[in-house]
């Protein structure tokens, strides 16, 4: 019964420092008559309303992140960098992305073991059992957003690896028809704005970072770091490479598009010997029981009713 009540006031605890952060209903009023003063006649006004609950709700979690972030804080400027690189790599660049990030794992690992922890007891489980579930569940919701975060790399990585060697052709015939590089990479990023966005975004911001008077090559090197593709990075050590040495950068761009088509080409190889492997899991598990169940079960049934009536013993006696 006291565990009951500790539960009880634990919840009521976090439902109250929520409700401090939830923003009063005039707040949210105003927000919404900020924004339909400001808007268009064509605007849905639906929509507009359920932009500014989104935009309280982001602002409440915002406010409270800090707070949140305390426990997983990094130790060291290396660590928040190596964050800050990994949530780059993901596509987020803001200054309070490492800050949301960690607060979300902290956020999950308490509201996990709180729930699980509630069913537990809910259930009747003993005091072990329900320390134990809660644990598990603060502990997986804790690595939750790492998984995520890896998932969110390595499928932003795969539309870029395979948008390169199409964006490098394009990127040639640029160069080739009178472009210099920085307006090469300009125009590919806008052509290839609806195909591949995350290449694009890429090397718009490339772009800009050059127009503001960054090196090129200091700009291309970032846009390698923020991709973190090894193809990517590979084709800024070439195109760098060539300036330096005063040799064609067409060609060398057109030797690295060659060399990623063909990388392209042996991944999709590879993927299709792969299938034969990775179907016979569900081959074994699934069907070849209900081909075995299929052909063996009515031999196996006349086989048993045979046992069973004592047709062995009459066959003898015969």
């Amino acid at each position: 019964m006291e565990l009951i009540s500790v539960v009880i006031l634990i919840v009521a605890a976090v439902a109250m420092i929520a409700y401090s952060f939830w923003p009063a209903k005039s707040q949210k009023e105003g927000a919404v008559e900020r924004r339909l003063a400001t808007a268009g006649k064509d605007r849905d006004t639906a929509a507009l309303v359920r932009a500014a609950r989104e935009s309280a709700r982001s602002g409440m979690f915002a406010r409270a992140a800090p707070l949140l972030s305390k426990p997983v804080m990094p130790k060291s400027d290396e660590e928040t960098n190596t964050l800050r690189i990994k949530l780059a790599n993901a596509g987020f660049r803001r200054e309070s992305a490492p800050l949301m990030f960690l607060a979300s794992k902290t956020a999950l690992a308490a509201v996990g073991g709180l729930l699980v922890g509630f069913f537990a007891i809910s259930a009747g489980k003993e005091l072990m059992g329900i320390v134990g579930l809660a644990l598990f569940a603060a502990g997986f919701g804790f690595m939750a957003p790492n998984f995520w975060l890896w998932l969110a790399i390595k499928t932003r990585s795969d539309k870029i690896r395979n948008g390169l060697p199409d964006s490098l052709d394009l990127l040639v015939v640029s160069v080739e028809a009178g472009l210099g590089l920085d307006a090469a990479v300009q125009r590919v990023g806008d052509e290839m704005r609806h195909v591949y966005p995350e290449l694009s975004e890429e090397m718009q911001i490339a772009t800009v970072e050059t127009q503001m008077g960054v090196p090129r090559s200091e700009a291309l090197t970032r846009m390698g770091d923020r991709t973190g593709v090894p193809e990517m990075k590979a084709l800024v050590a070439v195109v760098t490479q060539a300036e330096k040495l005063g040799t064609s950068v067409a060609k060398a761009l057109r030797n690295q598009a060659e060399a990623l088509r063909t990388k392209r080409r042996q991944r999709a190889e590879e993927r299709a010997q792969k299938t034969a492997v990775k179907l016979l899991l569900p081959l074994i598990c699934f069907i070849f029981p209900a081909i075995m169940v299929v052909l063996g079960g009515p031999a196996a049934i006349k086989l048993i009713q045979t046992l069973g009536g004592g047709g062995v013993g009459n066959l003898h006696t015969d």
